[in-house]
Order: C-alpha cells, then sequence, then structure tokens
C-alpha cells in the first residue's frame, strides 16, 4: 500500500479530485443552480477549490509521511551500522589492551626464568565433556610444541599440560582435570604431595593434595607450588593455595582442597613452556 501510493498518488489526486469536480457540477445542475456561464465561478469554483485542496493537503500529508518513514528507517540502519562499527572497534580496544598486558606480565616472567622457552597460543575451544576439563589451543607441533608441555599463564600459575597433539593445535588438560597429576611442594616447611584431578572436585573447579609425607602437616591459607619432581613442570610454578584440610572416609588420612590460582573460564590466551631447565 505504501508503496503504491508513493508511485501513483499524483493520478490519484487527480482522479479523486475530477470526480469531485463532476459531483459538484451534476448536483448544481439538478438544482436549477448552473444556468449560466458567469454562474459557475460563483457557485462551483469556490467548492471544487476547496475539495482539490484538501485532496492536495491529504496526498501530500501522506507522501510526505511515507517520505519521511523512508527517510528515518534509511536513517537508522546507518545509525545500527555505525554503533556496530563502534562496538566492535571497542572490543578490539580492550581486547588489545587485554593481551598487551599479558605479554608484559610474560615479560617479566621471561626475565625472571631465562631458561624458559614460551610459546604464545589462543584459547580457540572448550571440551563439553563432563568427565574431563580441558581446552584446545591454536598451536601445535609446527610451533615446535609437544605432549607433556606445561602450559602457565603469565603469571606464572599452572594452567595444565599437553596431552593430545596436532600439527596446528593442541589439547591441554587442565590442572583440575581427572587425568592430570603435577608433583607439589606446600607452604615455608616445604611439605611434598600431589596434586592431582579428582571428579568430585572438578565440578567445583577445585583440586586435591594428596599422598603427603607421613608427619606433614597442612593448613587452610598455604600456597601450593610445583615442586618439579619428576621433570615434568619447572619448579616454582603456582598452583593454588589450600582452601580446606579433610581426612578420607577412615578418619586418618589427610588431605588438602586446592583452589587454583587460575581462574579457567575467563582464559583467553595461554602460554606453553616448550623448554625449561630441569633442576635436580
Amino acid at each position: 500500500m505504501k508503496d503504491y501510493i508513493k508511485k501513483y498518488g499524483v493520478r490519484v489526486g487527480i482522479i479523486v479530485a475530477s470526480v469531485a469536480l463532476i459531483i459538484l457540477l451534476t448536483t448544481a445542475a439538478r438544482g436549477g443552480q448552473i444556468g449560466l456561464v458567469h454562474n459557475v465561478s460563483g457557485v462551483l469554483i469556490s467548492p471544487v477549490q476547496k475539495v482539490v485542496s484538501s485532496a492536495v493537503n491529504w496526498f501530500d500529508t501522506i507522501y510526505g509521511y511515507l517520505y519521511d518513514y523512508d527517510s528515518l528507517l534509511a536513517e537508522n540502519e546507518s545509525l545500527r551500522s555505525q554503533l556496530a562499527d563502534a562496538q566492535q572497534s571497542a572490543r578490539d580496544g580492550i581486547a588489545a589492551s587485554e593481551e598487551n598486558t599479558r605479554l608484559r606480565e610474560l615479560l617479566n616472567l621471561r626475565e625472571k626464568h631465562a631458561d624458559y622457552v614460551f610459546e604464545s597460543c589462543k584459547v580457540v575451544l572448550w571440551s563439553s565433556s563432563n568427565w574431563a576439563h580441558s581446552f584446545t589451543i591454536s598451536k601445535g607441533a609446527s610451533s615446535g610444541i609437544e605432549l607433556g608441555d606445561p602450559v602457565v599463564t603469565e603469571y606464572n600459575a599452572v594452567v595444565g599440560q599437553v596431552t593430545e597433539l596436532g600439527e596446528t593445535w593442541a589439547t591441554v588438560s587442565t590442572l583440575i582435570d581427572v587425568d592430570m597429576s603435577v608433583g607439589a611442594f606446600v607452604g615455608d616447611t616445604g611439605t611434598s604431595g600431589i596434586v592431582m584431578g579428582e571428579y568430585s572436585f572438578m565440578k567445583n573447579r577445585q583440586a586435591k593434595l594428596t599422598f603427603l609425607a607421613d608427619g606433614a602437616h597442612i593448613y587452610v591459607g598455604d600456597e601450593v607450588l610445583t615442586s618439579g619432581n619428576g621433570g615434568a613442570f619447572p619448579q616454582g610454578l603456582v598452583i593454588g593455595r589450600i582452601s580446606a584440610v579433610q581426612t578420607e572416609a577412615g578418619g586418618q588420612i589427610e588431605y588438602g582442597v586446592v583452589e587454583p590460582q587460575v581462574v579457567f573460564d575467563s582464559l583467553v590466551q595461554v602460554f606453553v613452556i616448550k623448554d625449561f631447565e630441569v633442576v635436580e
């Protein structure tokens, strides 16, 4: 209807005005009011002018409305496009700023550990399995990454370990995955143990500190670091802190609940340690 009026509005207006003129002429003639030509101006022209003027004004109003409507639609679409571009630019700027912060922190880490060889990778996809806690990264064997390589954040915190490898991708099993285990020491005393994933802990984004030495004591708030035992991880990486100390069902074996330093849900970039000096 809108397009029809825009296209044929003038024609319709003329037709309406003509019909109105004919009706008025016919009515006037039947009433005996038209006998002479000079009466036309007095009897017909004024009413016709009013009808035609009203019709023209109506069509002008409708046409103007339709024109303004289309103009507003075009302007709205343009503003939407500009807003989307601005939002994308803002997101790109925030992402670039966050990446620069990560790289600066990584530079500090390199200065503290000159023996580390890092490979920066993006987190591409998280696993949807309920029985594992892992994700895919954007680089693989073609970048020198190998199975078993440790993965950390720019703050020297343990993320996990490379457990599957492709040419241009790799899978990282996180610290809380049920198949993960990391040699650790705890607190100022350096009590040794193993941090391992367990299904009941994984659901709460936690890990279990177990296999503690006989007579060892651990406390809530103790920091947990990698021990370097076994050579899979460098010594001194941050694992997390003990949030609770509990005992096994028998009531004799003590273990700790570990809150990882890493906030897994916020990971967008990680760093694979491709080489490091093993401490004997």
